[in-house]
């Protein structure tokens, strides 16, 4: 790999890394308040928002750690990528469901804590599209081979089977 597209991919990789820890470090920074917005969410599809509200809150915030920390390790590079392509899709068609579906109010969607505000919409849904660039740089930036094959280390042959088979 070109010298220029490794560092894309290491910058692409650790950022959206870095980006998924800081989200959830600012959910967790106003986390009643975030489980307000959520419940808000889940009361406009008319679902029981007092059952749903932690859990759907914890979820969230449980998911975007679990892709920083797939992000982080080689072996889980790939997976990592697809989970936060198929998380940023999903927040994307959400925001687009509540707005022209829904007819919702606008709401801070709390992406960012108090830190950096957003509402739900176009806007958020593009956004979270425009994410999926450095998270496709990321799954197809990952080396395939294991680390013996990239490394030059020649693989030890199987000894051959029994000519009676």
């Amino acid at each position: 790999m070109p010298r220029f597209f490794r560092i894309l991919f290491y910058v692409c990789r650790f950022g959206l890394a870095a980006l998924f820890l800081f989200t959830a470090g600012a959910k967790l920074w106003i986390l009643r308040e975030f489980a307000g917005k959520i419940a808000e969410l889940l009361s406009s599809m008319q679902l029981n928002y007092e059952r749903w509200q932690w859990p759907g809150t914890l979820g969230v915030i449980a998911i975007e750690i679990l892709i920083a920390l797939l992000l982080t390790f080689r072996r889980t590079v790939r997976i990592g990528a697809m989970a936060a392509a198929l998380l940023l899709i999903a927040f994307s068609a959400f925001a687009l469901y509540y707005v022209y579906i829904l007819h919702g109010e606008a709401l801070e969607c709390g992406c960012f804590g108090n830190l950096i505000g957003s509402q739900l919409g176009v806007k958020t849904a593009l956004r979270n599209l425009l994410l999926l660039i450095p998270a496709a740089i990321v799954f197809f930036g990952a080396r395939f081979k294991s680390p013996s094959v990239r490394e030059g280390i020649p693989r030890q042959d199987r000894p051959p089977l029994p000519s009676s088979l």
